[in-house]
This record gives C-alpha cells, structure tokens and sequence, in this order.
C-alpha cells in the first residue's frame, strides 16, 4: 500500500516551496499572469538586463496621487530614466529589497535617473509606515485597486515585486519580475543613463 497521506504532504510542501520562490501573489493568491517571461531580453550585456532600442515599447500612461496625497504623473519625468518599482508592504520580499533600491537610488540621481514607487493593493496607512521604517524618499502612486499595474498586463506579473525601468523617452528599458540586488539593478540603470536622449 502507498502512503498518500505523505504523498499529499509531500506535494504541498514543493507547491509552498515554488510559491515562495516567485514575487508575492496578490491578496486574492492567484498571479493573474503566470504566463509571463520571468527572463529578460538582454543584449551585448547580458548581466544588465537591457532590452535592445528598437524592441522597446512606450510605457503606459501612469498617474495618480501618491501616498502623501500630491498628484504626479510619470510622464512629467520624460527625459530622465525612471525607475518604476511595484511593491506592497504585505509583500516580504519587497522588503527584503528596499534598501537595494535606495542605494541604486543614491547612486544615479546625478545621471537624470528619478525612482517612482507603486504601492498595489496596500492600506495606505502601513503603506506609509513602510516608507518610513524604509527610509524610501522618493514618492510613491498608491495603486489600491491594481489598476495601475494592470496596465503592464503582458509585460509583468500581476504581483509584487516588479521593477521597470524606462528610458528617456518613456519607453520600457529593463525588467525585473522578481526581488532586484542592488547589483542587478544599477548596471541596467547605468547603461539606460549613459544612452543618448
């Protein structure tokens, strides 16, 4: 006879396992984009992450108001890179990668580089005490509904943590669908900094 009482436990064991290794899901624990290329379209360097010029699509409209109330809209910041993250503070491994941010932050602001958050799904309140537990000091959309990240529907999951970066033009540069080092993420920023205008 077969023990499927340690088959069943067995086989959600491995399912908790590969869910943890993936971003968070959505409160409703279903990524609505499993379908999703979790790789990047690199060139020439492949550890940057840089999709190639001519393959680069503009970014959707984003606009809205920010956790702290004031109204921003990301095309304001056309002509410098800006980096998009996505993240909530139920999300552990956006968490886990807010300093890297901050540091990459740190490092690019002298080349025209602006970092906007995105706050999905979230109460604003532990949204805001995220921040400052954090130290994030640049501002964030809140986006309780999702509906700004479902404008990335067929670019990013549908769940934190998703890191993208745009060019100069308001195009869509690099990628990120799982939590960034700070390693992984200031060389994509670097070189989409160093690209002509």
């Amino acid at each position: 006879m077969t023990d499927t009482g340690g088959v069943r436990r067995a086989l959600v064991l491995l399912l908790l396992a590969c869910a943890g290794l993936s971003g968070c899901t959505g409160r409703s624990g279903t990524n609505t984009d499993a379908g999703v290329d979790r790789g990047l379209n690199t060139v020439g360097l492949p550890a940057s992450g840089v999709f190639r010029v001519g393959d680069r699509e503009l970014a959707p409209r984003l606009s809205g108001e920010t956790l702290d109330g004031q109204l921003l809209d990301v095309a304001s910041l056309r002509g410098k890179v800006v980096v998009l993250n996505f993240w909530a503070s139920w999300c552990a491994p956006c968490r886990a990668e807010a300093r890297n941010l901050n540091a990459v932050q740190a490092q690019t602001a002298s080349l025209g580089v602006a970092f906007v958050g995105i706050d999905i799904k979230d109460d604003r309140t532990a949204a805001r005490a995220f921040q400052r537990s954090k130290q994030v000091e640049y501002p964030s959309l809140f986006d309780q509904s999702g509906l700004l990240l479902l404008k990335f529907r067929g670019t990013a999951p549908q769940s934190p943590p998703t890191t993208i970066v745009l060019d100069r033009q308001g195009r869509v540069a690099a990628r990120f669908t799982q939590p960034v080092t700070e390693g992984e993420l200031l060389a994509p920023v670097q070189v989409v900094a160093a690209e002509k205008a």
